[in-house]
Formats: structure tokens, sequence, C-alpha cells
């Protein structure tokens, strides 16, 4: 079955990432899922929210956006905490992230990610999450040079993937296009020791069986595992 743009069903689109791609960042990337571009950046405060005080203990936490032209028609600027779908992807981003931090080796600080869509061609928070792994990486590398952490307070590495079925195919790393036709969508986020950290999946229409739960979720390992490669190359000069 040929795809929208040539690809083979469990082929990833074209991945790329530029480190460092802010000036003012502790850490920040650019990454690139086929057109889909995201800029991940890492700030890093002193302090943590309330709930945490005198815990000695840090917290990550993540906000997410779409800039007015990222997609085909201009979308408004959102206001006052953003829409329920922005809300739920930076919880998820968030969540991914922390699920791979010592949060008693950072201490009593913060880090926030910011992942701003520049041009949106579906999975975008899928490049989130794996561009803000990069972000938080080089952050918590230039904290630890800088003599602020003892050690490089990451477990392991954290990416995230898409995949669906469409016209009873399982595909791997859906555009856009294809998404909005896909009889399923489903949203994989794992670590480095290929455990879960979130499986967000929908069927549009119809359900599916475990069969195909199995074939999409397949995909998503074997796509992740690229993915870890592609942070790897993008950190070879990190400490873990």
């Amino acid at each position: 079955m040929k795809r929208i743009d040539g690809r083979a069903y469990d082929q990833l689109r074209r991945v790329t990432v530029q480190k460092n791609y802010l000036k003012h960042a502790e850490g920040s990337c650019l990454i690139a899922f086929g057109e889909t571009r995201v800029v991940c950046s890492a700030s890093v405060e002193e302090g943590v929210p309330p709930f945490l005080k005198g815990k000695g203990q840090g917290w990550v936490t993540a906000e997410y956006g779409m800039l007015p032209r990222s997609c085909t028609q201009r979308i408004n600027r959102e206001k006052g905490g953003g829409s329920g779908r922005t809300q739920e992807i930076q919880r998820l981003v968030g969540r991914s992230l922390r699920a791979v931090v010592d949060m008693k080796l950072l201490g009593e600080r913060t880090v926030k990610i910011d992942c701003d869509v520049i041009q949106g061609d579906g999975g975008t928070r899928t490049a989130s999450i794996t561009g803000g792994y990069i972000a938080l990486a080089l952050a918590l590398q230039k904290i630890k040079k800088n003599g602020l952490i003892k050690n490089i307070p990451l477990t392991e590495r954290v990416a995230a993937i898409s995949v669906g079925i469409k016209d009873g195919q399982a595909m791997l790393d859906l555009c856009y296009e294809e998404d909005s036709k896909a009889d399923v969508d489903m949203n994989v986020v794992m670590v480095g020791a290929m455990n879960f950290v979130e499986v967000q999946g929908t069927a549009e229409g119809q359900s599916f069986s475990k069969k195909d739960m199995d074939a999409m979720l397949a995909l998503a390992q074997k796509g992740i595992r690229e993915l870890f490669v592609v942070q790897d190359k993008a950190l070879k000069s990190s400490k873990r």
C-alpha cells in the first residue's frame, strides 16, 4: 500500500534536530517530523510550586502552543490557559518528561519546557515530547556544568510517536492528511527500557481489535527505537 508521501507503512518521516536553537534558553532545539516543526526550550528557575516547598525535590512542567500560521488557516492566539486540547497536550508532555527525572537530584528548582509549534502537519504532541526531552537534557547538562547540580537527574530517555490504521493498514508516524482520514489514531510514549508512559488510542467510526492494537504498538516500538537514536545523536556530547 502506497502512502501519500511514498513512505512504507512502517517508515518514519524524516526527523531532524537543530539543538541550541534559541540563544537564551538553558536548553533548546528545533525538531522536525517531516513538515511538522516544533521549537522546544527548557528554562530552569529556582524554587518549586507551593505543594513541593520544603520537600527537597524539584518539578518539571510543560506548556504547548501553536503559532497562528502554523496551519493552513490562521488560528487565533489562545488566552486564559488555552483550549482543552492545548491543556491536554501540555499535561501529556509534562507527565512524559517527569517520568524520566529523579526529582530529588534536581533539588528545589523547576524546569519549564515550552513547546511552540511553528508548522503543523500531524504529530505535534509526539514531536513536542521527543524534542522536549532533548531540550531538557541540554538544560540539565548546562546547570550541572555551572555547579547547580552534582549529577544529571535523568533516569532514562523518553520519546513518542503516532500510529494509526487507515484502510485496514497499520501505519507509523501519520502526517495530517493521513491522520484526518484514519480509522484509528494512537499516540504512544515510551522510555528507554521500552516500557510505556502513556498510550492514547481512539477509534473513529468503528472499533478496533486486540490484533490491531498489537500491530500498532509494534510499529510504535520500532519508531521510538529509531527516535532514541536521533536523540542520542543530538546529545552525543551529553553526559547522562
